[in-house]
């Protein structure tokens, strides 16, 4: 399969490190002409990304040019949060990138886009979606998506991967602290009860100690999750989404959350928890390579900044389990502010999770 990666990292953001990430790609997956470049740069290219763009379409002597600007980029190789970088996927051969016309509801379309062009009925449309959105922990920034070579006015870009055969997979990798619940009373976005009993004391009762034992409860670890389908097995089977927990009310012993819930929507409490989301992102492994039913040839990942390095200690503990399981196969993403997945037979917009998709040849 004619697909590989290259990374470049520099001092300062030049168009240079597009050539040499590109360039890098090119050699090692032994081709003159790629169909298609999958393109991610670091922040510091986010307010005119265009010279480098320029670039890597003459390096590349291909117009395709997909991608966005990102807080942090890895490959197989490395991640870099902290520098000017450039990060590059070249496909030849049978692969290509190619712009969504009319997508089958099962087919698996790359879809990015940045924090000021959200738009749930486009994540929503039909394809099973995967990327994220290309902004930063605080939602700001100039950040910019591009293809065909140049930046997008919408905002946002969608592709078809052409000549492969993917599958896709999410980790939220959070702890349950509680068992599903039924919500019993909302007022806007603030949760007053579970069961019949106040929000904020069914969460305060099942912290964990060391959590308790904190001045202040770590709200950013702090999830209600969302259940579809049988509750009973919704956390197994990762069929919940997060939603973040803003604050908590002393007063009425509610929850302020991020989005509003529905009275009769089945709650858990959970926690972020390096050593859950570790345990849950082995699984999503297994889960998505039985899926494709054949070792993958190549991969995308898109991980929340709040599930990179900073979470697990100064390591990506997700991008290592991938590199270890399958090493040296070409794989290229970015941290984002938002991940963009299908789960439970439709696409969602996720919060502090990995999606991760597989590829292997067209059969």
């Amino acid at each position: 399969m004619s697909v590989a990666t290259g990374l470049a990292i520099g001092n300062t953001p030049t168009s240079d490190l597009a050539t040499q990430a590109v360039a890098q790609a090119m050699q090692r997956a032994d081709i003159s002409h790629p169909n298609s470049v999958l393109l991610f740069l670091s922040a510091d290219f986010a307010h005119d990304p265009q010279p480098a763009l320029l670039a890597a379409s003459r390096q590349s002597q291909c117009m395709q040019i997909v991608g966005c600007s990102a807080a942090g980029i890895f490959t197989e190789q490395d991640w870099v949060l902290d520098s000017p970088a450039a990060a590059a996927m070249v496909f030849g051969g049978e692969l290509s990138l190619s712009a969504v016309h009319t997508p089958a509801d099962d087919d698996l379309i790359l879809a990015l886009t940045a924090p000021n062009a959200i738009d749930t009925n486009w994540i929503g449309a039909p394809g099973q979606r995967l990327g994220a959105v290309s902004g930063d922990a605080t939602g700001r920034g100039p950040y910019k998506v591009w293809s065909g070579g140049k930046v997008c006015a919408s905002g946002r870009c969608e592709m078809t991967l052409q000549g492969v055969r993917g599958m896709m997979g999410v980790s939220q990798g959070i702890r349950a602290l509680t068992a599903p619940t039924e919500v019993t009373q909302v007022n806007g976005f603030d949760l007053l009860s579970l069961g019949r009993q106040s929000a904020l004391n069914v969460l305060a009762r099942e912290l964990p100690l060391e959590v308790r034992e904190l001045d202040h409860i770590p709200l950013h670890l702090i999830m209600a999750a969302v259940t579809f389908g049988e509750p009973s097995t919704a956390f197994f089977e990762g069929r919940y989404r997060l939603v973040q927990v803003i604050a908590t009310n002393p007063d009425d012993r509610s929850v302020t959350l991020s989005a509003r819930l529905n009275e009769g929507d089945k709650v858990f409490w959970a926690l972020r928890q390096p050593l859950a989301a570790e345990r849950n992102m082995r699984v999503t492994l297994d889960r998505t390579e039985q899926l494709l039913a054949a070792t993958p040839q190549f991969g995308l990942m898109f991980s929340s900044m709040g599930r990179g390095p900073s979470f697990y200690g100064g390591m990506d503990r997700d991008l290592q389990l991938l590199t270890a399981r399958y090493p040296d196969m070409p794989l290229i993403g970015f941290y984002g502010n938002g991940e963009i997945g299908w789960l439970n037979s439709a696409n969602q917009l996720l919060q502090y999770s990995t999606v991760l998709g597989l590829f292997t040849d067209h059969v």
